[in-house]
């Protein structure tokens, strides 16, 4: 089986959008963007857009759509469907239970709900090397003497976590957690704290405001962020969408549920490979490709080979 796998935010990269394919169905789904948002999408990855929540949330929607489109021309399509965060809303164009125009809409809402919650101040942070367990107590004794709360943002595997809050908050926490033990603990390039309460309102209004978007009953298999497991209609995919902001992303649940249903050969869409490297640590005998690891040009002839190997 085909699994598509989409990034969140904290992926994106100076150029990301320049270096897609130099494909006839790049270039419709560029100009469909920017006819839908009334902007030009390839000004979105430049150093200081990538400073705005909106440009980069937007972008990694345009990028992940631009690769079910590229691999879809070659007659690749996915079985099953999965985005960490942002990265949700491509999985449900690309099961087809939302339109890429209505997602286009909905991230620039939910992106601008976010940055217009926090516009300074706050973030995440990504640990590695401790459970979620241990950063919870660890969160806690924080708070207790007096500093804002953190919250378990994303469990992207049991031993890396990623913490959301304010920035004070998470400078304590980093320190705190290299020395108990963390193997790695630094700040994500990610202005809002996502995933938490502290964007519950947020998640209200945006679900009041997707209330009149069209979902469809996917084509195929989506797999949520809040609860990690599969969804087939078209008001949990919705409910998943407006509410991830709000919820921890449980991406390790995700990734398992994906495997556990048959999924051989996973395909991250750019920018990065920090999904694909999950999966290579925690399932070494797993087919896991980023294609932003791959020359553009080679994205349809990588993944059919390693189809090919895995029918073997």
């Amino acid at each position: 089986m085909l699994a598509y796998q989409f990034p969140g935010q904290g992926a994106q990269s100076t150029g990301f959008l320049h270096r897609l394919p130099q494909h006839p169905v790049v270039h419709a789904t560029l100009d469909e963007a920017s006819q839908v948002l009334s902007g030009q999408m390839l000004t979105l990855d430049t150093p200081d857009a990538l400073r705005s929540t909106v440009a980069v949330q937007i972008g990694l929607l345009v990028a992940g759509v631009a690769m079910v489109r590229v691999l879809a021309d070659a007659g690749l399509t996915p079985d099953i469907s999965a985005g960490l965060s942002v990265g949700a809303y491509a999985a449900a164009v690309s099961c087809g239970a939302l339109e890429f125009a209505d997602a286009l809409r909905m991230v620039r809402k939910r992106a601008e709900l976010m940055e217009a919650a926090y516009p300074a101040g706050y973030g995440l942070a990504a640990i590695s090397g401790l459970t979620e367990h241990q950063l919870e107590n660890l969160a806690a004794e924080q708070t207790k003497e007096g500093l804002p709360p953190v919250y378990i943002g994303n469990v992207n595997a049991p031993r890396q976590i990623v913490m959301a809050g304010a920035d004070a908050a998470l400078v304590a926490l980093i320190e705190r957690a290299l020395a108990s033990g963390a193997r790695k603990a630094t700040r994500l390039a990610v202005s809002v704290p996502s995933h938490c309460e502290l964007l519950a309102d947020a998640a209200d209004q945006l679900t009041e405001y997707a209330r009149d978007v069209p979902f469809h009953t996917p084509s195929g298999i989506y797999v949520g962020n809040r609860r990690g497991r599969a969804l087939y209609s078209a008001e949990a995919i919705r409910d998943d969408l407006v509410t991830n902001m709000r919820y921890t992303v449980r991406w390790f649940d995700a990734l398992t549920v994906m495997l556990e249903m048959g999924a051989k050969v996973l395909v991250e869409a750019p920018p990065g490979q920090v999904l694909t490297d999950i999966v290579r640590e925690n399932w070494p005998e797993t087919i896991a490709i980023a294609t932003s690891s791959i020359a553009p040009n080679q994205w349809v002839a990588t993944v059919l080979r390693r189809l090919a190997a895995d029918e073997r």
